[in-house]
């Protein structure tokens, strides 16, 4: 009997680690439950693209349908708010850039959540830059045209970005400050609206996500000038940043991240860092990011919560410079 027990035991055991990893995640954490990434910005920007991308490789790693859920609106306020208010057990996620936990406390004085409170960090998915980009039809060729212009028509200049107090819309106003110009801000919905602005003519100007403005420069739709990492990237080829182009001190460096609700459980927070640690290794994903000019980091958890302390310090001391307020 003993003899039966221990074959039927090592059986079970053998069939176990013989199960695919998608069959071991079905209790992840609710089984057949959804996990819904929400992505705060219009459908068909950077961050959106590569969260579908991210969904299709988790879906079979974690075991459940994985859904992106786009919710635009308010510099990121709207989607986050959806995630604050969920229930802390790793089904409900948000992927969002700078703006959600390191620009927005420092611009609305009444902001409803507290990023270092409300928000679980998950990872510091990938690092990513800033491009200038100006219609295909634009005189402007080169940073130091764009700006001569300026200088000699204040106020004329129109440019487009995401929403009000967005990357977009802060790089523009360090750039007026370092060259001593002014010009005229028009804030649109989100990447998509903000690019088909920008190619219809209707802005001069726009700092854009790389994936968006590699696609559209690409396709002949608009012209980039420069961007604002200091560090190179493959995909930018010998594109200048803004300090090789004549504008120092526009040296922004930005990111994607994954948040959780407040309190996520420890065991939920390292499943979830594991598997998207997991997709970003994907030779689709990986390529995708490679690009669009994004550097994968997939950092840890423990990092992402380090890092989201340091970029909050470092764009209040921007955004206090710039004596910036949207309330």
């Amino acid at each position: 009997m003993r003899t039966r027990v221990a074959l039927l035991l090592t059986t079970l055991t053998s069939a176990i680690v013989g199960l695919p990893a998608a069959a071991l995640a079905q209790g992840f954490p609710i089984p057949g439950k959804p996990i819904r990434i929400v992505v705060p910005f219009p459908a068909g920007g950077q961050t959106d693209i590569q969260a579908r991308l991210l969904a299709t490789k988790l879906q079979p790693a974690l075991g459940v349908t994985v859904l992106v859920d786009n919710k635009p609106g308010a510099s990121s306020i709207l989607g986050t708010m959806e995630v604050v208010r969920a229930p802390a057990d790793g089904h409900t996620l948000l992927y969002t850039i700078s703006v959600t936990a390191a620009q927005n406390p420092h611009l609305f004085s009444k902001l409803p959540y507290d990023p270092l409170k409300d928000l679980t960090p998950v990872m510091f998915a990938a690092r990513s830059s800033t491009v200038l980009t100006v219609p295909a039809s634009s005189p402007f060729n080169s940073v130091a045209d764009l700006i001569k212009h300026a200088k000699a028509n204040p106020g004329k200049l129109n440019y487009a970005s995401y929403s009000l107090g967005s990357t977009s819309h802060l790089v523009a106003e360090l750039m007026q400050q370092s060259t001593g110009t002014q010009m005229t801000h028009i804030p649109f919905k989100g990447s998509a609206d903000a690019g088909m602005a920008l190619m219809g003519g209707q802005v001069d100007f726009l700092f854009d996500g790389p994936t968006t403005a590699i696609a559209n420069a690409k396709a002949g739709r608009v012209k980039m000038l420069a961007y604002t990492d200091p560090k190179p990237y493959t995909a930018l080829g010998k594109l200048p940043n803004m300090a090789e182009a004549g504008v120092p001190g526009v040296d922004v460096t930005g990111g994607m991240q994954f948040f959780g609700p407040r309190n996520l459980p420890p065991e939920v927070l390292t499943k979830i860092n594991t598997a998207l640690a997991t997709a970003l290794k994907d030779p689709d994903v990986a390529k995708i990011y490679a690009d669009g000019a994004s550097e994968i980091v997939a950092s840890s958890a423990a990092e992402h919560a380090a890092s989201v302390k340091e970029q909050h310090e470092r764009w209040g001391g921007v955004i206090r410079k710039l004596g910036l307020k949207l309330d």
